[in-house]
């Protein structure tokens, strides 16, 4: 239905520390499936999905050992369909947060960080991960408060060489401030889309900081009860720039959403291998200064450009 780039390189590079990654990645969340998914994801579409992605140029996965149902688990679906892994490949992961096998979030004290980083070691196959965030604050929502113990404890695994590079996720300004001042941090993963903008400064603060910024839900329809009353913010306006591209909602999001700076990434999430074709194409949408205009005064206002 496009005639849009086809490869995750069409979004452009940036640099994590000294890797650089193309900046359409995807995210592995959705690999194992919902809980509110009807039926369990195909195993089998998963492995497709991941293969896939590296065909058409995804360097860039964000995982974490916490993504899993009771029979999948996204690190062990990344073990088993790329290993050995390409060279050029960046597996971004998490810690902090952990679940469960009852579903159930907790949050660990420094103290444990070390067993997490090596879980996740284990699980991927490797001898050291690339980049790790720190991931802060409640199951939904921001928390304030000290990061400096916890990202301490990762920035001693990181001088042990078990991390590669830092990175913060879930956090205000002044706990990415505390966080640079213990350790280099590479990226921000912040939950932001088009209209879920409360993060527009500091996603411009990493910018000036040469940063990444790292969306998480930037498709925030994906989200239960991001419709309220069968209406989707911004829905006109998007469909509106879609039917010029012959694009789907979904890409004018993540396309608006790499649009914000050089510096954002996007790491959109599926286990359904149509939809990862799509994702990657969005990489290779312009957007006009117009059709950002409409975009932009859908969520908190127009953005200087």
């Amino acid at each position: 239905m496009t005639n849009l780039h086809d490869n995750a390189a069409a979004a452009g590079t940036w640099r994590l520390g000294d890797l650089t990654v193309n900046r359409l990645g995807l995210g592995a969340m959705r690999l194992t499936g919902m809980p509110w998914d009807e039926k369990p994801k195909s195993r089998e579409d998963a492995i497709t999905v991941l293969r896939r992605a590296i065909e058409l140029g995804v360097d860039h996965i964000d995982t974490a050992s916490f993504y899993f149902t009771p029979r999948r688990s996204a690190n062990e679906l990344i073990a088993t369909a790329l290993q050995p892994y390409p060279e050029d490949l960046v597996i971004t992961t998490k810690v902090g947060a952990g679940r469960s096998r009852d579903g159930e979030f907790s949050f660990a004290r420094p103290d444990q960080l070390r067993g997490q980083v090596e879980e996740n070691i284990r699980q991927l196959g490797l001898d050291h991960l690339d980049v790790v965030n720190l991931r802060w604050g409640a199951a939904m929502g921001k928390e304030p408060g000290s990061v400096a113990e916890h990202f301490g404890a990762l920035a001693e695994l990181r001088e042990a060489g078990l991390i590669r590079h830092l990175g913060i996720s879930n956090i205000v300004a002044d706990q990415l401030t505390e966080a640079r001042s213990i350790a280099p941090v590479v990226c921000v993963q912040n939950r932001y889309g088009l209209t879920d903008r409360e993060d527009d400064a500091l996603l411009d603060l990493c910018g000036e900081l040469g940063i990444a910024f790292v969306p998480f839900f930037a498709v925030t329809t994906s989200i239960p009860g991001a419709a309220a009353h069968g209406t989707v913010p911004g829905e006109a306006e998007v469909a509106k720039v879609a039917a010029a591209h012959d694009a789907t909602p979904a890409q004018i999001r993540l396309a608006w959403t790499l649009h914000r700076g050089a510096h954002v990434l996007a790491i959109p999430g599926t286990g359904d291998p149509g939809h990862l074709a799509e994702n990657v194409a969005a990489g290779g949408l312009r957007l006009s200064e117009e059709e950002l205009a409409l975009l932009d005064a859908v969520g908190n206002g127009p953005l200087a450009r």
